[in-house]
């Protein structure tokens, strides 16, 4: 225990925009007073409630500071189903449109651009995005420059540690353009859906997590959904451009290995250090920067030197850009008012609108097979993301254990 004859921490009341800096991870640990012989500890991203206890039952004694069973995290935010629902349409539209877009310009199109060129800007613009809203978390220009110079400029071990990231991002976003060069926009955004038994294993290998009897089902019913789908390709008979199914099929495979492996990755630097969320946001997309820059001259760069950067680009390619840049970092921004029913729920959208749209705009012959394998992907989707058992109270063993790591203290 801490007792209050030690080095105890400070009571006092905190400006409202002090305890946003904390809770903002932009400031450390603080001590306030609640009254009623509490005490919170304002920490990075989270707040605890600490009480005064006498040392023996008859109240002498010193006074000790413990956990109290009230300890929470920061309340969450009054959120209305409307914009919950705001929030569903965006995703579903933003997956939706990208997929569907993407195809349009690699099978319409006549001049045909550098997709290594497309996927370099979207990581500038995300770049510029990310500045742009860590300054208005700063508050201040004197505060952003600071938080630039000493977590960005002034950490190359830190960019160093997201540049692994960075390459797999770019190695995925060019299988993207390879995939959807090759399959129909429907087929794609079904057999993408791989990514969440890709995340699922990289989450249980690199961060110890377990899954559920209910999520192992929903994994094996995903990859029978897919293998269907896959069974026998659906046709689009509107495209008159040569396809190779196979190599789409392997292109989408690489790019869900990448997909789970990057995303398991950049969560866990994350969960390491209480760095803002957008500062670790910069330092992946100036690596990745360098990273696509680097594919853009060992894939196109004599024909780049040729016919320039931006050759082929339409206002549907600065669309599709557009879509990748704004709708990846929208989709961080909201995912926090969101569950993952919600979420599941969008991907399943997303799928149904896919084929809509495919079938409208490319002819897609929708088959017996594919229909039943894409259900399969929405229900085992709508299955995986179902609550577990609830873990947002502290269990007795968990305050015990945080009373023996305070006594050490």
């Amino acid at each position: 225990m801490l007792a209050a004859n030690e080095t105890a921490p400070r009571s006092g009341r905190v400006e409202q925009d002090v305890l946003q800096d904390i809770q903002a991870g932009r400031s450390s640990t603080r001590w306030f007073g609640a009254g009623g012989g509490a005490l919170w500890a304002a920490a990075p991203h989270s707040m605890v409630r600490w009480e005064e206890r006498r040392g023996t039952a008859g109240g002498s004694g010193p006074a000790v500071l413990e956990p109290s069973a009230s300890t929470m995290s920061p309340p969450k935010e009054n959120v209305s189903l409307l914009f919950k629902l705001y929030c569903l349409m965006v995703m579903t539209l933003v997956a939706a449109t990208y997929t569907v877009a993407l195809r349009y310009t690699r099978t319409v199109e006549t001049e045909l651009y550098f997709s290594t060129t497309a996927v370099c800007v979207t990581e500038v613009i995300k770049l510029f995005l990310s500045v742009g809203i860590l300054a208005k978390e700063t508050g201040s220009l004197t505060r952003l420059i600071t938080s630039l110079k000493e977590n960005v400029f002034g950490s190359p071990k830190e960019l160093l540690k997201l540049s692994v990231p960075s390459v797999v991002y770019a190695l995925q976003n060019n299988m993207a353009f390879v995939a959807l060069s090759n399959l129909d926009a429907a087929v794609y955004q079904v057999t993408y859906q791989l990514k969440i038994p890709c995340t699922a294993l990289c989450t249980v290998l690199m961060l110890n997590r377990t899954l559920s009897k209910l999520q192992w089902f929903s994994v094996f019913m995903l990859c029978g959904g897919v293998t269907l789908v896959q069974w026998e390709p659906a046709q689009a008979t509107k495209v008159q451009v040569e396809q190779n199914p196979w190599l789409g099929f392997g292109a989408i495979a690489v790019a869900v290995l990448c997909s789970g492996f990057a995303g398991v990755y950049f969560e866990k630097v994350l969960k390491s250090s209480d760095t803002s969320l957008w500062v670790r946001n910069i330092q992946l997309y100036l690596s990745g920067i360098v990273v696509n820059l680097f594919v853009v001259y060992m894939s196109d760069g004599a024909k780049v030197l040729e016919k320039g950067f931006f050759y082929g680009y339409t206002y549907y390619v600065w669309f599709v850009v557009f879509l990748a840049s704004v709708g990846g970092i929208y989709t961080s921004v909201v995912v926090k008012y969101t569950d993952n029913i919600m979420k599941g729920f969008s991907a399943a959208a997303a799928i149904v609108l896919s084929t809509v749209a495919s079938y409208t705009l490319f002819g897609l012959q929708i088959t017996v097979t594919f229909s039943l394998g894409a259900f399969l992907v929405c229900i085992s989707i709508y299955l995986y993301g179902l609550p577990r058992q609830d873990t947002t109270k502290i269990q007795p063993s968990e305050t015990k254990s945080s009373k023996e790591r305070l006594a050490t203290v």
